[in-house]
């Protein structure tokens, strides 16, 4: 069963186990207020059949961050809680996410790229947390960059603004694979898609939530908590 459905800037696609989300929004896919919503729904509320989740997008960026659309003070809150809000559901959804990251990605398309639990880009694509140059501490991509690549690199990369290849950014833990060209990212993201989907969808959920759950606590409450999921899962599989 093959469904579609869009907003602006967002086409959405379900094929069984498989949704694809296209980002196609002018002025480099920058993310919109309705993409977000868009993207939020489909990670909190998937299709009962659906697994994995592939994030790709059209023309040269992949995804240049999000538009600044709030004008006051007033309206500024409600922008930054759907900013958290995507960052919250690309963590918590019961998908295996996906991103084919076939160009740049700056700021919050950075982010998107870095929070899948796979990514894979070409290697021409560059990151950079552009941030610096309006004057603006990134404290979105803050809560998570520095669990992510260390507090040094963090710092660096969000104090300066410096461009960094897709070499660097598999370097750091962004990404996990960086491919010559469109051809060799079509074909590892299929392989990849291929060998998530012939594997149990509740493994995955769980495996996801261990991950999570284990970096808010001290390697003695992870591995409490690792050993009592590891019964709860052998129980159900001597059933």
């Amino acid at each position: 069963m093959t469904t579609n459905t869009a907003v602006e800037g967002l086409r959405l696609r379900a094929q069984g186990p498989l949704l694809v989300a296209t980002l196609e929004a002018p002025g480099g896919n920058q993310m919109t207020a309705a993409m977000c919503d868009a993207l939020v729904a489909v990670l909190r509320d998937p299709p009962e059949e659906a697994h994995v989740l592939l994030l790709e997008a059209r023309g040269e960026a992949f995804c240049l961050g999000r538009e600044r659309s709030a004008a006051t003070p007033e309206a500024l809150p409600a922008e930054v809680a759907r900013l958290v809000e995507v960052n919250s559901a690309l963590a918590g959804t019961r998908l295996v996410t996906v991103a084919r990251v076939q160009g740049d990605a700056a700021g919050f398309g950075a982010g998107l790229a870095a929070l899948a639990d796979v990514s894979v880009a070409v290697e021409t694509a560059s990151f950079w947390f552009p941030e610096i140059g309006l004057g603006l501490a990134p404290t979105l991509v803050l809560a998570w960059l520095g669990r992510m690549v260390g507090r040094r690199e963090a710092f660096w990369l969000t104090a300066t603004g410096e461009h960094f290849s897709a070499a660097r950014a598999a370097q750091l833990g962004l990404l996990n694979e960086v491919v010559a060209d469109l051809p060799a990212l079509d074909r590892a993201v299929e392989r990849r898609i291929e060998l998530l989907l012939g594997q149990p969808a509740r493994v995955h959920s769980e495996i996801r939530a261990m991950l999570r759950s284990a970096t808010a606590l001290s390697p003695d409450q992870a591995n409490e908590l690792a050993a009592d999921r590891l019964v709860i899962g052998s129980l159900r599989l001597s059933r």
